[in-house]
């Protein structure tokens, strides 16, 4: 079967170019399942309930989050209700949200879909990725050997080990957060596909889908500036992952990168 997990989505355009063209890579790739990361959706910071929703009914199976989850109040107890949106596995017990959900291909085949946040570079004290990984893993298999990871992380080393370190018990490990991809997906020697960065859906003409001016104004002076979300060159990165439904196990990893051009290149980002 084919896994298509798509990377950090980042304001309208890129939830834009998901709606434009995920229809045809499920055509083309003939998708079981997609699985998005989407933490920066609404306005580059966060989502929200309606835009969820907006996702889910373009084609979206399972959305993971990241650092900026907790950045709109209203997706608390959105993230309670509803069943395939899941936020980072080791946040404190309590959060809202759950770290992991069973999703189901057209075929009935069941996958396991795990979030985790790292904790080199990144702003929250967490506990240990590794170990709730591990933890999980293990209750997941009881129900299904196939199982995606989004390790939204910022240092590459801790996403290697992290790979690394639960290579064959499952199927892919997916980093996020970075915005940039990486080139280096591989099938692991015990089986689990790998690759450090998905990279980014949005405008690539900015600064990780940030104003690139306003950034580059922030870097020069140390001052505080405005956070406006791009519109130029918007593209969809992500990869589609070949798992062998019956072991778990990857026999493929593929990058993908289309670009797409926003119906309205002169819309205002306010959510």
């Amino acid at each position: 079967m084919n896994i298509l997990c798509i990377g950090d989505i980042v304001g309208r355009p890129g939830r834009e170019a998901v709606g434009g063209l995920l229809p045809k890579l499920k055509e083309e790739f003939q998708i079981d399942l997609t699985i998005v990361n989407a933490e920066n959706s609404a306005g580059g910071a966060g989502i929200t309930p309606r835009i969820a929703n907006q996702l889910f009914k373009m084609g979206c199976d399972v959305i993971t989050l990241g650092d900026h989850v907790w950045d709109k109040r209203e997706i608390y107890e959105y993230l309670n209700e509803t069943k395939n949106i899941i936020r980072p596995l080791n946040f404190p017990s309590g959060a809202p949200g759950k770290g992991w959900c069973i999703a189901e291909t057209a075929s009935r085949v069941k996958i396991g879909i795990i979030n985790l946040l790292g904790r080199v570079f990144m702003r929250y004290n967490v506990t240990c990725p590794f170990q709730e990984l591990k933890t999980v893993v293990d209750q997941i298999h009881k129900q299904t050997p196939n199982i995606i990871v989004d390790m939204h992380a910022e240092a590459t080393s801790e996403k290697i080990a992290l790979g690394l370190f639960i290579d064959g018990q499952v199927s892919a490990i997916v980093g996020t957060h970075t915005h940039v991809p990486t080139a280096d997906e591989r099938v692991l020697p015990k089986g689990t596909a790998y690759i450090t960065d998905l990279g980014m859906t949005g405008p690539h003409d900015s600064v990780i889908g940030q104003n690139k001016e306003a950034i580059i104004q922030r870097f020069l002076m140390s001052m505080p500036s405005k956070f406006q979300v791009a519109v130029e060159d918007v593209r969809l990165n992500g990869v589609i992952v070949e798992i062998d439904s019956q072991t778990g196990l990857a026999s493929g990893i593929k990058r993908i990168r289309r670009s797409y051009e926003l119906q309205n290149s002169n819309l205002e980002e306010t959510e």
